[in-house]
């Protein structure tokens, strides 16, 4: 994205620490987005209340509404990107902020390159999945998993099937590719578009989650199988069995 792109993109950043916030508030205009403050999780419900906001940073820890809290409340109503912005010592948040939704995270003290790399990366997708490409129009199945990419509605078996935006593009991107195996890495270059490492538990909790969408037992997923070692595939198999 260009700056001038970038201008039409607004940035909701909700952190306490004040100085925190100031700083990425600094590095989103230096790129030209737009970008809205809150210091807490109400503070962050009431300007999405009052404001069309593309994407925002998260933070975990904080007073009066935390940010787990918040994503919850967010996700009742929005699909738009949430990049959790957490310490190391809040692995377990982490990971219960992407089962309820979150796309990203980004660990302080934080790379500001890495940071925007996560932002640009996340309103990239988020406005692709919102476009309407005539190209990308065509429907992909699986045995008895249905893909529609002009309208992203996702059907197991005839019926609808509600997914997250990153699920979604997690399983779009395996059933163009059903039968190959992927890690953990190359599925988030592919699907997030960043070569950020340290990103295998990111894609491990989302496709957990999908596992418990799309498979009667997740446990023994008859699409979204894993090889050890390797990585994970949507099995070809399941298009000739269904």
């Amino acid at each position: 994205m260009n700056g001038t792109n970038n201008a039409a993109m607004t940035v909701l950043v909700c952190d306490d620490e004040k100085d925190i916030a100031h700083a990425i508030e600094l590095f989103l205009q230096s790129e030209g987005y737009r970008v809205l403050t809150a210091g807490n999780g109400k503070e962050a419900l009431e300007v999405l209340d009052r404001e069309e906001v593309h994407l925002v940073l998260l933070d975990i820890m904080m007073p009066v509404m935390d940010g787990v809290t918040t994503l919850a409340r967010i996700r009742e109503q929005s699909n738009i990107p949430v990049i959790m912005l957490t310490a190391k010592s809040e692995e377990t948040d982490i990971i219960l902020g992407l089962n309820l939704g979150a796309d990203d995270y980004v660990t302080k003290p934080f790379n500001p390159v890495e940071l925007m790399a996560r932002v640009r990366s996340g309103l990239r997708r988020y406005m692709q999945l919102g476009g309407n490409n005539a190209a990308l129009s065509n429907e992909l199945s699986c045995g008895g998993i249905r893909v529609s990419d002009r309208t992203k509605e996702v059907w197991l078996d005839g019926e609808p099937v509600k997914l997250t935006r990153t699920e979604y593009d997690i399983l779009k991107f395996l059933m163009e590719n059903q039968g190959k195996v992927f890690s953990p890495a190359e599925i988030y270059r592919q699907v997030w578009k960043d070569d950020t490492m340290g990103t295998e538990s990111i894609v491990a909790v989302h496709i957990r989650h999908l596992r418990e969408k799309i498979e009667i037992d997740p446990s023994n997923p008859r699409y979204l199988k894993m090889i050890w070692g390797r990585g994970y595939y949507l099995d070809e198999q399941q298009e000739r069995k269904g």
